[in-house]
């Protein structure tokens, strides 16, 4: 196995979501417990490999493509996301769970799988894009063809979306908001 597929492998251990999430899941382990497991067999095949993945193993990602999309980001120097983060409506009350998010620029982006080609969740995902935009926040879709060649699209797309939202806090102090 790769690092990062081992690194998939970890953080399918340790997703959890909170009350909050429309679909609340409890971790099977934490980090902390695969660190102690690792370090109790320190003689064991492919522990060095082990050891270096813990150190990019994250509680949030919901898939190994969410957890690709996020090390891409990584290996391109892009800043980590922080995973499955609660985007609250104007009341407070939960409203918005992006796969990822980058909180200061206000960019949430979204993992769309396969199954979001379908007429039904095509519209969820419309809704839930004008939803996250009301809020005040710049989503970005990802697509599997995204994070696929030796340059994957998902860079580019993260890279506009902060740019833009970057571009946008400047303007706005321009002009006195």
């Amino acid at each position: 196995m790769s690092i990062d597929d081992i690194i998939a492998a970890g953080d399918s251990i340790v997703v959890e979501h909170g009350e909050n999430h429309p679909r609340p899941r409890k971790a099977l382990a934490t980090i902390e417990d695969l660190k102690a497991m690792v370090s109790a067999h320190p003689g064991m095949r492919g522990v060095r490999k082990a050891r270096l993945a813990l150190d990019l193993v994250r509680a949030g990602a919901d898939s190994p493509q969410e957890t690709q999309m996020r090390l891409i980001l990584l290996h391109a120097g892009l800043p980590e996301p922080t995973l499955n983060h609660v985007i609250v409506n104007e009341w407070g009350a939960p409203a918005v769970w992006p796969d990822a998010a980058y909180l200061k620029e206000r960019v949430a982006l979204q993992y769309d799988g396969r199954h979001h080609g379908e007429a039904e969740q095509y519209q969820r995902d419309i809704r839930r894009q004008a939803l996250t935009e009301r809020l005040g926040w710049r989503e970005v879709r990802v697509h599997h063809e995204d994070l696929l060649g030796p340059r994957p699209e998902v860079v580019e797309k993260v890279r506009r979306g902060l740019r833009g939202r970057r571009e946008l806090a400047v303007d706005a102090r321009k002009i006195g908001f």
